[in-house]
């Protein structure tokens, strides 16, 4: 996958994680930029356990679930 199909995936990503996490989102943008970078993390963390995402809904998968971490994370600092 290209970058811009990365960008396209990480946007899509940050925008069902917004979803998902009601009330833990930063607006519309804010969820976007959070999904380009939770696909970073979530590539980190699915080869950490050995998993790997094919095709675009395996990548959609991996960047969603690192960008509902990177909400949770973030929902945890800002309460304090």
């Amino acid at each position: 996958m290209g970058i811009i199909g990365f960008l396209i995936v990480g946007l899509i990503a940050g925008w069902l994680a917004g979803q998902i996490m009601r009330g833990r989102g930063f607006g519309l943008i804010g969820n976007l930029v959070v999904g380009v970078v939770g696909a970073f993390i979530g590539g980190f963390l699915f080869s950490l356990v050995g998993l790997r995402s094919f095709a675009f809904i395996g990548s959609l998968i991996t960047s969603t679930v690192g960008a509902i971490a990177l909400l949770w994370l973030a929902g945890l600092v800002a309460k304090r």
